[in-house]
């Protein structure tokens, strides 16, 4: 029987950065915090490159992690290549690029070993009047006054909550890989580990973004964006022994088929300057692209940040630093009315779901671009280049600000 509190408990569901940052800032105003992950083990060698702005970092300030120079590294500009390889359009917009590992590892290690426990799985979610209790598949229970869903895109406790929302397909799943600079030729090494190279075949999009790597070295992320019908997602994620592996296949899994298939593409479809990034990764990766828009983001003493409440395309590029600020949201609106959970919560829903609907149409928008292949390369090519990425982020005030109620 676990004991009563005089502080207020949260029970965050869900390991990652949307959980880590609202556990770090609940702890801030003084809840009693316990997160529980469905995964064992250290999370941080998941994830790649991430955009960034302002907004995170200072999230990150406030739950008193560093954010000097070592988090993430520089980016000039952005150079558009036609299928010869020369220059269609530069853009010269500076930026900011890290590793997700590097947001998640410093999130972990400052969070005390007591407030964390992984390998527990979530069963479901009950809400009673005045506390709320979580059951994971080992038969354990475990009881808050507000339980914090940051379980992902395939949340758990949105399905058991919101169970007519489900995942939406975007027609096209996502090639990536990360390469290394002693992986390509030196002669590429200043246009790619220093702007973000973006290429434009017919009906999809392909770029490289550089990130940190793990040594302090400057790596480089490419994601190829290409259509793939619904009905043929199963078999792109079945392996070579005839086993499926569902939406999310292991990338060592994938078929050699696939691979040498993906490659012979990239020389065909791309500029030779991404062509190569795509031949000479170590490892490439599948992920089919979704997005989700839920209906609601709080309950009774629940409430859904992160990717469990709202995903758009990672044409965004905002998903870190949505989770932060969904989750400082919460904490904010819990703390603006004395950690009274329903009015927080119903502020916590007003402020931040008009936002999430607006980021999932945004992402929705820029794929339109690419999808389109009745557009000119170079107008494609200015539109998407300047459209890309995180813009916008801070209009999730300006929209609150509009919401109802």
């Amino acid at each position: 029987m676990e004991q009563k509190s005089s502080q207020p408990r949260a029970l965050v569901i869900g390991g990652s950065v949307g959980g880590l940052f609202a556990a770090h800032l609940l702890r801030s105003i003084g809840w009693n915090v316990a997160v529980f992950e469905r995964a064992t083990g250290d999370l941080g060698d998941r994830g790649t490159g991430i955009g960034t702005r302002e907004e995170l970092f200072a999230v990150m300030r406030r739950v008193g992690l560093r954010t000097d120079a070592s988090i993430g590294i520089d980016v000039l500009g952005r150079i558009g290549l036609g299928r010869d390889g020369g220059i269609l359009h530069e853009l010269p917009v500076s930026a900011v690029t890290s590793a997700w590992s590097r947001i998640w590892r410093p999130l972990r290690q400052a969070l005390p070993d007591d407030c964390y426990t992984g390998g527990k799985a979530l069963i479901r979610v009950e809400p009673h009047a005045g506390h709320v209790t979580a059951v994971f598949d080992d038969g354990s229970l475990a009881t808050g006054d507000l339980l914090v869903a940051a379980d992902g895109l395939h949340s758990t406790v949105r399905a058991q909550l919101l169970p007519e929302i489900k995942p939406r397909y975007a027609g096209y799943v996502a090639w990536r890989g990360v390469v290394k600079a002693q992986q390509i030729a030196p002669a590429l090494h200043e246009m790619v580990f220093h702007r973000m190279v973006f290429g434009f075949p017919d009906g999809e999009l392909m770029l490289s973004i550089p990130m940190p790597g793990s040594r302090g070295e400057r790596c480089c992320h490419f994601v190829w964006f290409r259509p793939v019908p619904e009905d043929a997602l199963i078999e792109l994620c079945t392996d070579s022994s005839g086993r499926g592996h569902g939406l999310a296949i292991p990338p060592p899994l994938i078929k050699p088929e696939l691979i040498a298939a993906t490659k012979r593409d990239a020389g065909d479809l791309l500029a030779p300057q991404l062509a190569a990034l795509v031949n000479s990764t170590a490892q490439i990766i599948l992920q089919p692209i979704f997005d989700l828009e839920s209906t609601r983001i709080a309950f009774e003493r629940v409430a859904l940040v992160g990717d469990a409440a709202f995903v758009a395309r990672p044409h965004v590029a905002t998903g870190v630093m949505k989770a932060a600020i969904d989750a400082e949201a919460l904490t904010d609106a819990l703390a603006t009315h004395g950690n009274d959970v329903a009015a927080g919560l119903n502020r916590y829903d007003r402020e931040r779901r008009p936002y999430g609907a607006w980021l999932v149409e945004r992402g929705r928008h820029i794929g339109g671009y690419f999808e389109a292949i009745d557009v000119e390369p170079r107008q494609r090519a200015e539109t998407l280049m300047r459209e890309y990425g995180a813009a916008g982020i801070v209009r999730s005030q300006s929209i609150a600000a509009r919401a109802p109620g």
